[in-house]
């Protein structure tokens, strides 16, 4: 009796708009993939669609900061996003964008349904406002001395240093983190979610098997906490969907990007023939709805997007399946030490096989973080993929190719083995469905120990050498290449491109889980071509040095503040990528004498300084030509980073840097010290 295939539809978290895909990011989408590709080999019409996600602040302010439209930047970034997804055999069945008209329609007719059943409130509140930018600013877009540890430096909504969490309100000191003005307070009209009206309804989605379990028992806290009016709206200037009839009022970008899900959907639809929307989105349906995410947004999708769909009149996700974070030796990624990797420079290093098969081998169910020891990457790949698996093709095809003419034997002779190996589908099929992946690699790599055993007892290459054995040198290749089909099958979803290569090789159709029940006997095979090679350390060295170049070149870039003219003002590029307190305390900064500045032949900007710190000189190269005459800083009192490695300079050497601060030009300020203060003295 033949199963009816299932109907689903699956989606990852949409990856923001405004910057490159990186290693981190791969984790989920690779997990996804991998699950889609093996419903896809059982046969079932699963559909993977995704999307990025377009709006929001951030994307209109970095395009303001290239002089680009919104549009132009989202266009750009699609475009790379796209191209690395590409290359790491990401398989979407439909890729679109947020901003698009078929996510204004889906985002206008779920808030309309649940405005009309009167799930949404309107009222007043006090926002911080950038007078300077003249607009509302996020609590990311607030910076301050945080009022429970008084770290200084934090976001308008949480500290990175002591972890609390505090409006923008609370903030001691306040800043725009665009203009560096000062806040003011102001009112405005928003328009809120009644989460609260979906109590009863999400705590029993949440505890009704959709969630893992670990992640239905933190949602108990905002439960207890009370669930609070959700604010969905931004005032203008905003790039994203105007409210229908509030003029200069936007959706949030969290509201329309979940809905992106069912906007990219009805992008494949449109183009589909026999593709209905409804046989997904519909109360009704029976088709399953399945949502990969990481465990930093389970908030949107647990709560607000369920209650959303179910306001509107929706179905609701059959399931939603969280990860964790990805850490590379043991630590954070880091722009510092190259393992903060883009999704390009890995690939333009090494083969995103090993990367898939490698995520594979450490994801599970659940929601833990995992890690990319690079050290066992390269050993896991060339022992597993390399040593074990490929090894098995590459140890008995050239014996088909030589001495039988490419030609598989007519029988199987080893049937007992190869059904042990075909029964094991059925754990490796549960583990799949399961999400644990981890475990379906070791079970298919412990087959692929038994497969080397079987070959390294039956001596082929001895064989080969002793007269009337052919037929049984026929018989162990042709069987060790059907067991290599086995696991190239098995490894399939997480391995798409090799498995590719391998059915060129094996002369067959793509590999069904069904179909590879049925042994290749009297079967010819091409010639063998080497599929998979070793990672060598120079490649993980080289990548590594790469992702520290790509920091330069970002650094390089901001060696100069981009201006804008707006209205009359400079916008100046946001704020550098944070460094702990750790790192900050090791700057040695001193106060030096300038006993000395000449001009530097064939320097644009560039002093030379001779810096007296106390008994002891340094030769330091400034840019700051533009605002001092030599002669005006002989005898003046600076503050220096004492501590700074020398450089090479085309000058000369520079054995530290003066500290300068200025909004450029000529508006450049040496920073003197209070009177009393000595050369050598340290500042704190």
């Amino acid at each position: 009796m033949s199963i009816k295939p299932r109907k689903i539809l699956v989606t990852s978290a949409l990856p923001y708009a405004n910057g490159p895909i990186h290693i981190g990011h791969l984790v989920e989408y690779i997990q996804t993939d991998t699950w889609v590709r093996f419903q896809k080999m059982h046969g079932n019409n699963c559909i993977y669609v995704c999307a990025d996600d377009a709006h929001g602040t951030p994307i209109m302010l970095r395009a303001r900061q290239e002089g680009i439209e919104p549009e132009a930047l989202i266009a750009r970034v699609a475009e790379e996003h796209k191209a690395d997804f590409g290359d790491f055999n990401i398989g979407f069945d439909n890729y679109h964008s947020t901003h698009s008209e078929e996510n204004r329609v889906c985002a206008t007719r779920i808030y309309e349904r649940n405005r009309d059943k009167d799930h949404i409130a309107r009222r007043t509140i006090t926002q911080a406002y950038d007078p300077v930018e003249n607009m509302f600013l996020p609590d990311r877009f607030i910076k301050g001395t945080c009022p429970k540890c008084g770290a200084e430096d934090q976001y308008g909504d949480n500290c990175e240093v002591c972890g609390a969490s505090y409006s923008p309100a609370e903030l001691k000191n306040p800043v725009s983190a665009i203009s560096g003005a000062t806040p003011i307070d102001k009112e405005s009209d928003h328009y809120f979610f009644k989460l609260g009206d979906f109590e009863q309804m999400l705590k029993e989605w949440t505890k009704g098997g959709h969630l893992q379990a670990e992640v239905a028992n933190k949602l108990d806290e905002w439960f207890e906490a009370g669930l609070q009016e959700w604010d969905i709206s931004r005032d203008a200037p905003y790039f994203g969907f105007e409210i229908p009839d509030h003029p200069g009022k936007f959706f949030y970008v969290w509201l329309d990007a979940p809905i992106g899900y069912q906007a990219s959907f009805q992008n494949l639809c449109d183009r589909t023939e026999g593709l209905e929307f409804d046989d997904f989105w519909s109360k009704d349906s029976d088709a399953e709805l399945y949502h990969f995410i990481g465990k930093d947004i389970i908030y949107f999708h647990a709560l607000f997007w369920p209650a959303m769909l179910h306001g509107a009149d929706f179905r609701t996700p059959t399931a939603i399946f969280s990860h964790g974070f990805l850490t590379v030796d043991g630590q954070k990624m880091s722009k510092s030490r190259g393992t903060f990797i883009k999704a390009r420079t890995y690939l333009d290093h090494l083969n995103p096989e090993y990367l898939r098969y490698y995520f594979a081998a450490k994801l599970g169910s659940g929601v833990e973080d995992i890690d990319l020891n690079l050290e066992e990457f390269a050993a896991r790949v060339n022992s597993d993929l390399v040593g074990k698996v490929v090894n098995i093709a590459s140890r008995c095809a050239g014996f088909i190719k030589k001495r039988f003419e490419g030609k598989l034997s007519a029988t199987l002779s080893e049937q007992a083995l190869f059904n042990e190996f075909v029964q094991a589908g059925e754990s490796i099929a549960e583990r799949y469905e399961k999400r644990e992946f981890s475990r379906a690699v070791r079970e298919i790599m412990a087959l692929a120990d038994r497969a080397n055993q079987y070959i390294d007892e039956k001596k082929p290459w001895v064989m080969a050498k002793e007269e009337g054995r052919d037929q049984e040198l026929h018989d162990v290749c042709s069987m060790g290449i059907n067991l290599f089909r086995l696991l190239i099958g098995y490894l399939r979803p997480i391995l798409p491109a090799t498995a590719e290569k391998s059915e060129a090789f094996l002369q067959v159709e793509p590999l069904t889980w069904e179909s590879l029940a049925t042994p290749l006997t009297d079967h010819q095979v091409a010639k063998f071509k080497p599929l998979m090679t070793r990672i060598e350390p120079k490649q993980i060295e080289a990548m590594l040095e790469h992702s520290k170049e790509d920091l330069a070149a970002q650094d390089a870039k901001k060696t100069k503040p981009h201006e804008t003219a707006t209205e009359g003002h400079l916008t100046k590029d946001p704020i550098a990528d944070t460094i702990d307190f750790g790192e900050f305390a090791k700057v040695d900064l001193r106060i030096a004498k300038i006993a000395k500045a000449e001009h530097v032949e064939g320097a644009d900007k560039l002093l030379q300084l001779t810096l007296d710190l106390g008994g002891e000189t340094r030769n330091v190269f400034a840019g700051i030509k533009s605002a001092y005459q030599p002669e005006e800083l002989e005898g003046k009192l600076t503050v220096m980073v004492a501590n700074l490695a020398p450089r090479k300079m085309r000058f000369g050497v520079s054995e530290g840097m003066v500290l300068a601060a200025s909004p450029g030009g000529k508006d450049l300020f040496i920073l003197n010290p209070d009177e009393g203060a000595e050369p050598g003295m340290k500042v704190k």
